[in-house]
């Protein structure tokens, strides 16, 4: 019976690895796994420089560029305009984020982030007002933790407001519980932090 000349190619190719793999030294039949990388994160958003021909001053919030990604998460926070927030550095750069938690995620370790700055170099952060989209300083802002409106990134996020009162309307229809600026804990942060497994 004769084999069709393909099935005698594959065979050919088979017995050729086979004698080169029964070559090797014995030590290089080993495949070795690669090492865990040391480096648990990887830098995809640097901070947009200040343009003094915007007509903004250095630290007023300014509107996020369309291509602006999240250092925190590497997503675009343009495309989540009621959600988006933004920390402006003491050289008017500017760094943007799609959600409240990943502004508190970068301020608590900034330099994991953008290796250029730290927490000192910081001049001002805003948050977007849920309802009326206009941007807040984060110290004034009401925070509503544990509602049903789940962030950019589906899961439970902070959604900020510039008057208790809005965020007490929000609970109403939404649930959760109001936090001011100060009772936004490094604990709490970390506990909604969904970026925790996977850093970018």
């Amino acid at each position: 019976m004769r084999l069709p000349a393909r099935l005698l190619s594959l065979g050919a190719v088979a017995f050729a690895v086979a004698a080169t793999i029964a070559l090797l030294p014995s030590g290089s039949r080993t495949i070795r796994q690669p090492e865990p990388p040391t480096n648990d994160f990887c830098v995809v958003a640097p901070a947009t420089p200040y343009d003094p021909a915007s007509g903004l001053a250095m630290y007023e919030p300014r509107p996020i560029p369309a291509e602006a990604r999240c250092p925190v998460c590497g997503m675009y926070p343009a495309r989540f305009p009621r959600w988006a927030a933004q920390t402006l550095f003491r050289d008017g750069a500017a760094q943007y984020f799609d959600s409240p938690v990943n502004l508190f995620v970068f301020l608590h370790r900034v330099d994991r982030y953008n290796r250029s700055y730290t927490l000192n170099d910081v001049a001002a952060s805003f948050v977007t007002d849920f309802e009326s989209g206009q941007w807040i300083e984060l110290q004034k802002a009401f925070f509503v933790r544990g509602s049903a409106a789940l962030g950019p990134m589906r899961g439970a996020d902070l959604p900020a407001f510039a008057s208790r009162a809005a965020a007490d309307g929000f609970i109403r229809s939404r649930g959760g519980q109001v936090l001011t600026f100060t009772q936004v804990t490094p604990e709490l942060v970390r506990s909604m932090d969904g970026n925790a497994p996977h850093r970018h």
